[in-house]
């Protein structure tokens, strides 16, 4: 049994999608996009390194087997086909004849078996390619994945900017393990995606101009992309404002989301980061005093008022979470147990847990801890919170990002307000911090202490599950649980927004954000 093949070219596909389009004016060839990156980008391949900051540059600089829609669905792109054998052990991709690399040589089976060695050595995000055990190439332009077991998220991981494919030519002259630090990473790289690099300064900007034999007919629309590195949320939204920047996308601040939303010329929209699948939550060291108790731990979430967070401190720009797996994502569960605004049951909840009000008029004492400074108001508010029903909190506001990294990856907190990424299928980021065997392995690990013989067993199901249906009610039950055990407390979406000018037509707005290539994007006279 197939569980699904797709046989459009990629070119039929797209094609599809822009028939389907809001926008039915013809796309306008040429012009230069004026875009912005608020930090600044380490590494340019995106094989190697993960992040929103590689993830734009990157998707324009190496095409993936596929990219996806908005819904969800999987579309051809460097892969015009492929299929997922009946037992779910291997998978084939049929590669578009025509592809290229910048440097003229043909992308070939070898380039997909090469990039797999790469991304299974030194991308961050092991889990992605950890069942493939070998990729054979019986022809140039077919590739099979071999896997040790059924793997339903490969399929997604072989999108965006978690599959690039790089030329084995020109990265292939070092050891596999040694790639990540590449010379040809950030200067002169050999790419397989709608544009090459024109100019690469850190901390300024990234250039890049349209690559004129990319193996989508007629695309890309542009000409060139200037990425500016713009850190201050107030420069870029000045730049917004009067137009010296098109488009921007992963802007967080609430004030400056609204602000720009005032502006008649621009477009600021939520939509697009569903695969990112960005989640505020506040982490809870189950191996560490009071918090050892889920009663505790519940009693904790009862005193938090989440509406204070979604209203006051976000100002309305960020979606309500519940569980470890974003809103936007298919998984989803809503339906699980909620903890509205109860401080006499938060006080019930303590009694019952034997932590009643001492002497000195505290029940206990946590600490908790924050990695980056915008995130001080909620960590704040946390203390305050938790001192109406009688616990002392001490905010610890660590020196740098790697003195909280460090105190996070040892388990060294009682709680922390953290930002996790989904990164698509919840394999990739979502198992990673609730499974038992990855206790204590580094920052945004498992670093809750969190331990359910029952959630090990169903993420392993659903890892291997290729019934859709069958994998979202693992799912579902995976959900429930932690809801009611709370090594985390569900919070609300980082707001990532997309802002563009009136001229930026088709810019992306699918489940990748810009983390997918944007060679349909054109300017409007």
């Amino acid at each position: 049994m197939k569980h699904f093949v797709k046989g459009l070219t990629a070119s039929a596909a797209l094609a599809a999608i822009v028939a389907t389009s809001a926008i039915a004016e013809t796309p306008r060839k040429g012009g230069t996009l004026v875009t912005v990156i608020g930090t600044n980008v380490r590494n340019l391949n995106s094989a190697v390194q993960s992040g929103i900051a590689t993830g734009y540059p990157g998707s324009q600089l190496f095409a993936s087997p596929l990219r996806y829609d908005e819904n969800w669905d999987p579309q051809p792109y460097l892969a015009e086909s492929w299929e997922v054998s009946e037992d779910g052990l291997a998978v084939t991709l049929k590669l578009v004849p025509n592809a290229v690399f910048h440097d003229g040589v043909p992308i070939t089976s070898e380039d997909i078996a090469f990039s797999v060695d790469v991304i299974k050595e030194n991308h961050p995000f092991k889990s992605m390619f950890a069942p493939v055990t070998s990729v054979d190439t019986p022809d140039a332009h077919t590739a099979v994945l071999n896997l040790s077991q059924p793997h339903p998220a490969l399929i997604l991981a072989m999108s965006g900017q978690l599959m690039s494919i790089i030329p084995k030519h020109i990265y292939g002259d070092v050891p596999i393990d040694e790639v990540k630090t590449h010379p040809r990473n950030n200067e002169n790289p050999v790419g397989s995606g709608p544009f090459k690099l024109l100019e690469y300064k850190s901390g300024e900007h990234v250039i890049l101009e349209r690559f004129d034999d990319f193996f989508i007919e007629g695309r890309p629309y542009l000409d060139k992309i200037v990425m500016r590195i713009i850190a201050d949320p107030s420069a870029r939204a000045i730049a917004y404002e009067n137009g010296e920047i098109q488009l921007g996308a992963f802007e967080q601040l609430p004030r400056i989301i609204n602000r720009l939303k005032k502006v008649d010329s621009l477009t600021v929209t939520p939509n697009g980061y569903g695969a990112i699948g960005p989640l505020d939550w506040l982490a809870m060291n189950t191996q560490r005093g009071p918090l050892k108790d889920v009663r505790v731990r519940q009693a904790i979430a009862h005193a938090i008022d989440k509406n204070f967070v979604l209203n006051a401190l976000m100002q309305g720009t960020a979606a309500e979470s519940k569980t470890g797996i974003h809103p936007d994502s298919p998984f989803y569960n809503p339906d699980v147990p909620n903890y509205p605004l109860d401080l006499e049951k938060a006080a019930a909840l303590l009694d019952e847990a034997g932590f009643p009000v001492g002497d000195n008029g505290s029940r206990m004492e946590l600490t908790i801890d924050f990695g980056w400074p915008d995130v001080k108001a909620q960590v704040e508010y946390v203390k305050a919170a938790l001192k109406k029903v009688d616990i002392d909190v001490t905010v610890r506001a660590s020196a740098d990002f790697p003195t909280w990294a460090k105190r996070m990856g040892e388990m060294d907190f009682d709680m922390s307000w953290d930002t996790v990424f989904n990164w698509g299928d919840p394999v990739i980021g979502v198992h990673r911090t609730y499974v038992s065997s990855n206790i204590g392995k580094g920052v945004w690990s498992n670093t809750q202490g969190y331990s359910n013989a029952r959630v090990d067993e169903i993420l392993e199901m659903a890892a291997k599950e290729g019934d859709p249906d069958k994998r979202k009610a693992l799912y579902n039950e995976f959900q429930m649980i932690i809801a009611t055990e709370l090594p985390v407390y569900h919070v609300n979406t980082l707001p990532y927004h997309t802002v563009a000018n009136e001229k930026v037509m088709d810019f992306p707005q699918g489940i990748w954000g810009t983390s997918t290539p944007i060679d349909m994007v054109w300017l409007k006279e």
